[in-house]
């Protein structure tokens, strides 16, 4: 029989002996790419139209298709390639490469590094101290000479962002992934708003509040982008091809600089071939924003895995824990697509997104000053973790690669400008359980 002080001294072992194992981020899942391509169930014409779309997406711009005279990269799959097409940020970032490419005279930004993520940057406030929000694009086509075209009589200056950034006046954002894009475009309304009254009381208990972000004029959900801020893949491909690189299109048709100097393209740059009706195919009439809708339509959702990392019993028991601490009362494990005629493939599916597509309260910590619709400064979308295990970068931000920094993050006390995290409960009771049990967790969000 073991005495009382062996009884301590053994206990003191076991809790030494977890200590020494801090459940740790396994890292990125290895293997082949869980996503990239086409959801099941389409059309060959449709099959068409993610082919064309895939094409354009990854296709450089240049000078004479209407690049800038403003831009952050020179093409969609730049910002969307981790770990396919569509995707997140990729291991190196091509930002610092093609913003000094052909001569441009651009200087990279600090912020920007080759080994950190793609980003956009966006002011909090102009220079007469009101509200700012927009995307300042990082570079300038002046002195570019690419092959499509000669850029060196532009006169177009790149802003001050390491200025900027030192006085803190700088939000950087990371690009969202586009995967199974088309399931979350096909929930309707009612799901998300149905959804949000679920389970109220467990919510209020943990301080979980949580609204929609909604169409100004419509007054429809919308949720696309960090803060849901726009309303269909369309839109959401149309600013992203103006404010990202430049080409103006039949959404966005106006120059975002208008400096006559930098013109080299009809504009708006892009639009519908209404003359190639004869002579084109459907997929080559219409124009690339639609094209890119198209892909990302139709592109699958990621597909977990179910042993790795961890083997499948952790990955059964950290997704039990996910739900019991609250993650999944944000991140809801799957909302349904609501009946289609038009695109059958998407029609009454099971969307394992892993979000509620709605806005919570983050706190101080990861508020970025920005407001946008319906969404303060302090509000962001509940990120859909589909896709989670693959990725490099997390938050908003990109300001961490690591995943168990990532949650604790979501914690923040209440300031004088902004109330405390919605999240600030369920990370404390992530924080209380055993170190295992956090491991299993951890393995079950990189297995998705």
């Amino acid at each position: 029989m073991l005495t009382g002080a062996a009884v301590l001294a053994a206990s003191s072992c076991a809790a030494l002996a977890e200590s020494a194992t801090l459940a740790a981020d396994p890292g990125p899942r290895g293997g082949a790419a869980a996503a990239g391509g086409p959801i099941g169930g389409l059309t060959s014409d449709e099959l068409t139209f993610f082919t064309a779309g895939s094409a354009n997406f990854q296709e450089a711009e240049g000078i004479g298709n209407g690049l800038g005279p403003r831009f952050n990269l020179d093409r969609c799959s730049g910002c969307h390639a981790q770990p396919a097409v569509g995707g997140s940020s990729p291991a190196v970032n091509p930002q610092p490469a093609v913003g000094t490419a052909y001569g441009a005279k651009n200087v990279v930004p600090s912020f920007i590094t080759s080994s950190g993520p793609v980003v956009e940057a966006r002011f909090k406030r102009r220079s007469n101290g009101l509200p700012d929000g927009g995307v300042h694009s990082l570079f300038v086509i002046a002195g570019r000479k690419d092959g499509t075209g000669d850029a060196s009589d532009c006169t177009a200056v790149q802003e001050d962002f390491d200025g900027q950034f030192a006085k803190g006046n700088v939000s950087l954002r990371i690009p969202t992934p586009v995967f199974g894009s088309g399931l979350i475009d096909s929930i309707d309304d009612d799901t998300i708003l149905r959804n949000l009254a679920t389970d109220v009381a467990a919510k209020a208990q943990l301080g979980i509040l949580g609204h929609p972000n909604f169409s100004a004029n419509a007054g429809t959900v919308t949720r696309f982008g960090w803060k849901a801020q726009n309303q269909s893949l369309l839109m959401f491909a149309g600013e992203a091809y103006n404010v990202e690189i430049g080409i103006s299109n039949e959404l966005f048709p106006i120059e975002r600089d208008n400096n006559p100097s930098c013109q080299y393209a009809s504009v708006p740059n892009d639009s519908t071939n209404v003359d190639g009706f004869q002579k084109l195919t459907a997929a080559q009439i219409v124009s690339d924003l639609e094209r890119f809708s198209f892909f990302m339509k139709f592109l699958a959702p990621p597909v977990p895995s179910t042993t790795a990392p961890g083997g499948s019993d952790s990955i059964t028991r950290g997704r039990k824990a996910f739900v019991s601490v609250g993650c999944a009362l944000c991140h809801t494990p799957t909302l349904q697509t609501a009946p289609s005629n038009t695109v059958p493939a998407l029609s009454n599916l099971k969307a394992n997104l892993f979000s509620d597509l709605a806005l919570h309260r983050m706190g101080a910590e990861l508020a970025d000053d920005i407001a946008q619709g319906a969404a303060a400064g302090d509000e962001f979308r509940t990120a859909p973790l589909w896709g989670l295990g693959q990725r490099l970068f997390f938050l908003h931000d990109g300001r961490t690669s690591d995943l168990r920094q990532a949650i604790g993050a979501h914690a923040s006390p209440g300031t004088s400008a902004y109330a405390p995290s919605e999240a600030n409960q369920v990370i404390q009771g992530f924080n209380a359980l055993p170190e295992a049990t956090k491991q299993d967790l951890l393995n079950f969000l990189r297995s998705l």
